[in-house]
């Protein structure tokens, strides 16, 4: 379904300030950047961009007109709601893992869950042919990461040097504090001394060598790069790119102060230096698991997301990167349009939604749709592995491109058909 574009949005219609222009000169990436929006718990399609107000199922939140004519989704999200003509919704997504391990699995490597092979997530595949291995940082940041994602953001048969840095976070504030984010080995001891420092270090790399020349294996050599990667990283200035209080408060705070605002922040930062692949959860453990009082947890975790991805988008458009990354959306599973006697929504695979937007994605459209009940897909189904090959190919990367896993076996990143209608 293909909406007439809206025209100019307040969000970016500002133009570039003279500032923001010296930035975007300066800005050394000219490469391709991901960042997924990961929705810990499955959020409620049903009450963000698949709403139903006219049937019983729609529940007590309401939907709002956007800047795309005919394109309508929850009032909660009026900063999406000026960007929309930048969002491709796909409403047809059906899946059968209605289990949060393994839905967060299939949807971040596009396989069931167990069997012998590792296959490594979306994440450190893209991250694998988009980034640079002399790169000061790394290919792949996962920021503030579920327990239930961390099995999911693994390199597999790509091996360790593929493998996400994650940040982790602290729990969100409860004043007019930021979330603290943190990469552990990047704090070091302050009580340790420069030359004690280089000591160890020396020490470190003759005991490594040591070990490579006995047992030089290709996971052991792998790991040993994933360590001078992070000297090397030690030693840049552009680790400050994970250093968010050189930024202002105002900037800051229209993030949004929660650890998911934040890490949009330094999602931002991030790829204005380069690196390909970012993740930011929304949700400490299963935030969108909404058993219970759904519409209350649903609006308050619209509320940080809006305020993230809206300012997201648009400082990466002030700065000319947003035509470069591609942003998705997305959660292990949607929640049941049957309301439950708790006032809230049940784990449901069959048919849910994700977004497309920034760069490579024709936006102001939706794609799929799901029955005046939202029970079923009615048009425009699709799975894990379609959705993996359209992202791939809105970053520029064929989806048929190969690696080798265990024993020989050549495997694509990803196997579906691509949605080229979402496609720009």
């Amino acid at each position: 379904m293909q909406f007439a574009a809206a025209g100019a949005l307040g969000a970016g219609s500002s133009g570039l300030m003279p500032q923001i222009a010296k930035a975007a000169a300066e800005i050394k990436s000219q490469g391709r950047h991901c960042v997924l929006l990961w929705m810990s718990g499955g959020p409620s399609q049903i009450d963000t961009f698949d709403m139903k107000p006219d049937h019983a199922n729609g529940g007590s939140l309401k939907e709002a007109a956007t800047a795309v004519p005919g394109l309508r989704f929850s009032e909660h999200l009026p900063g999406l709601a000026k960007q929309a003509d930048s969002l491709a919704i796909l409403r047809g997504l059906s899946t059968k893992e209605g289990d949060h391990e393994r839905g967060t699995v299939l949807m971040r490597t596009g396989h069931i869950p167990g069997g012998p092979v590792m296959y490594p997530s979306i994440g450190c595949s893209l991250s694998k042919e988009l980034g640079s291995a002399e790169a000061e940082l790394p290919s792949y940041v996962s920021i503030a990461p579920s327990a239930f994602a961390r099995a999911s953001i693994r390199p597999g048969f790509l091996g360790p040097k593929h493998a996400a840095t994650s940040v982790a976070a602290a729990a969100d504030p409860t004043g007019n504090e930021f979330a603290r984010l943190r990469v552990d080995f990047l704090e070091q001891d302050k009580s340790v001394t420069r030359d004690r420092r280089v000591d160890r270090l020396k020490l470190w790399r003759q005991m490594q060598d040591d070990f490579a020349a006995k047992r030089g294996t290709e996971n052991v050599l792998a790991q040993n790069t994933v360590y001078e990667s992070a000297l090397r990283m030690l030693d840049s200035d552009a680790k400050d790119a994970f250093d968010l209080s050189t930024e202002s408060d105002k900037v800051r705070a229209a993030y949004g102060r929660e650890s998911f605002g934040q890490g949009c922040l330094m999602a931002r930062r991030l790829i204005e230096r380069g690196v390909p692949l970012v993740e930011v959860t929304l949700g400490n453990g299963l935030a969108w698991d909404t058993h219970a009082d759904n519409f209350a947890q649903v609006r308050r975790l619209s509320e940080q997301l809006d305020a993230g991805w809206c300012t997201l988008m648009t400082e990466l458009r002030d700065r000319g990167l947003l035509e470069r990354t591609t942003i998705l959306w997305a959660g292990e599973f949607g929640r049941t349009p049957v309301i439950n006697r708790n006032g809230g929504r049940d784990h449901f695979p069959q048919a849910f939604s994700c977004v497309l937007a920034g760069g490579g994605i024709a936006g102001g459209q939706v794609y799929g749709a799901t029955n005046e009940s939202g029970m079923e897909v009615s048009d425009g189904k699709m799975d894990q592995q379609d959705l993996l090959s359209t992202l791939c190919k809105a970053l520029g990367v064929s989806p048929a491109t190969e690696n080798i896993a265990e024993g020989g076996r050549p495997i694509a990143i990803a196997e579906g058909e691509s949605v080229d209608e979402v496609l720009s």
